[in-house]
């Protein structure tokens, strides 16, 4: 595979970029860098300058902020193809959040704030797709905080595995398989709850029946029941 080849099919793997030409693949390549981080590196702080969109290509990466006693509340954790500190193009001087890789060699392309502003201005359909992508990310911030206010402890850990299962689930038959690489402590950051919480509530699961648990990954028996 060339130089060429390979760039462009990293960029092809970037859910926001899907409906770009080759051609578009490549201008926009020309205007990107790469970054890598290794493991638990802070990608970037809160208050720093929204300066740099990251278009994540391998390993995972955190979003979150801490709470006032200093405690850490995960707000996101990202796949490879997803789009984060995207926010500085809708106009975030400084940035809310943090980002921390959570894989060793975690790899982004990055191209700045002002440059994938310009590549937005010429393309109409990217600006469109651009606009729908980051409000799905602010609906779901809205449904985790829904959930924080009017959900108890079980019933918010059930809707993350649902969420998980709809966007990285595979279905096997009536069943989902979701493959996940989060410990027992980063679903309880996500979901509010405490990692004790949230191996009782698994095991509970597990010994109704409504789900098979082996380490890093969980099956839904009955995605519709799962209660």
């Amino acid at each position: 595979m060339s130089t060429n080849q390979s760039k462009l099919w990293h960029l092809e793997r970037i859910n926001l970029l899907k409906n770009l030409s080759e051609e578009e693949l490549l201008e926009l390549d020309k205007k990107t860098s790469v970054k890598i981080a290794e493991k638990n590196q802070f990608i970037y702080f809160p208050e720093e300058p929204s300066k740099i969109v990251f278009f994540l290509k391998k390993g995972r990466v955190k979003i979150g902020s801490y709470s006032e006693e200093g405690k850490e509340i995960i707000k996101a954790i990202l796949y490879p193809g997803e789009v984060f500190g995207e926010m500085g193009v809708l106009g975030e001087d400084k940035r809310k959040d943090f980002a921390v890789a959570m894989d060793d060699e975690t790899r982004m392309c990055t191209i700045s704030v002002d440059e994938f502003k310009e590549t937005l201005k010429s393309n109409s359909s990217l600006s469109l797709e651009m606009g729908r992508s980051v409000g799905e990310k602010m609906r779901k911030i809205e449904r985790r905080l829904e959930s924080l206010i009017f959900k108890d402890a079980r019933e918010r850990i059930v809707l993350f595995m649902k969420e998980m299962a709809a966007q990285y689930g595979k279905a096997i038959g009536d069943e989902i398989l979701v493959k996940h690489n989060l410990t027992h402590q980063d679903i309880a950051n996500l979901t509010a709850t405490s990692r004790q919480t949230v191996t009782t509530v698994l095991n509970e699961l597990k010994d109704e029946g409504q789900i098979y648990m082996e380490r890093k990954k969980f099956l839904i028996r009955d995605i519709d029941k799962l209660a």
